[in-house]
């Protein structure tokens, strides 16, 4: 099942109820675009405010930037090869399964309707994208999709989340009708 946007006011929820080191990681998602195994890899060396990468999905080099803020806070909890490091005594950094484990449970703790997971913050990366340049080949080469159709899907995913929760709040309204006329 894939992961779906989330409204901005959804994904504060998220973010505060994640650990600190998941908050901090899904916010460099939020800001970079990247896919959460990049983000994960990214070594200690590399922690400067814009930079080059590969993704490990496509193998193809794509570049990112950190604001001082963000940048500050992921260098005053890295590790001092991973930027992120994960908690086994073995080294290594953190790990994909844990950060997506942490956005479940906060999801889960708002009872949020969307299956939301860290692929989520790429998708509000789109929209926001989009919302500011109005370009969708602007958003698909930041994305570095291959295709324009799916960098739509992406970057109207906040259309298609709006239509669905009014779909939801109009069912739940006429069932909550139906109950509320049939008590009295």
């Amino acid at each position: 099942m894939t992961t779906e946007y989330l409204l901005n006011e959804q994904m504060e929820h998220v973010l505060a109820a994640l650990t600190p080191q998941n908050a901090l990681i899904m916010r460099t998602l939020l800001h970079t675009g990247m896919r959460l195994s990049d983000v994960l890899a990214l070594k200690t060396a590399q922690l400067r405010p814009s930079g080059w990468y590969t993704e490990g999905k496509t193998g193809k080099r794509r570049r990112f930037g950190l604001p001082a803020e963000l940048l500050e806070s992921i260098k005053a909890q890295a590790g001092p090869e991973w930027a992120f490091p994960g908690l086994s005594p073995r080294g290594g950094h953190k790990t994909r399964q844990a950060v997506w484990k942490d956005v479940k449970r906060a999801s889960r703790a708002f009872r949020l309707p969307q299956n939301v997971g860290p692929h989520s913050a790429r998708k509000i990366y789109a929209v926001d994208l989009m919302a500011k340049y109005g370009d969708i080949e602007r958003v698909r080469r930041a994305l570095n999709h291959e295709s324009s159709t799916v960098t739509a899907i992406y970057a109207m995913a906040d259309m298609l989340t709006e239509r669905r929760l009014a779909v939801r709040r109009r069912r739940s309204s006429g069932s909550s009708g139906a109950r509320s006329r049939g008590q009295q």
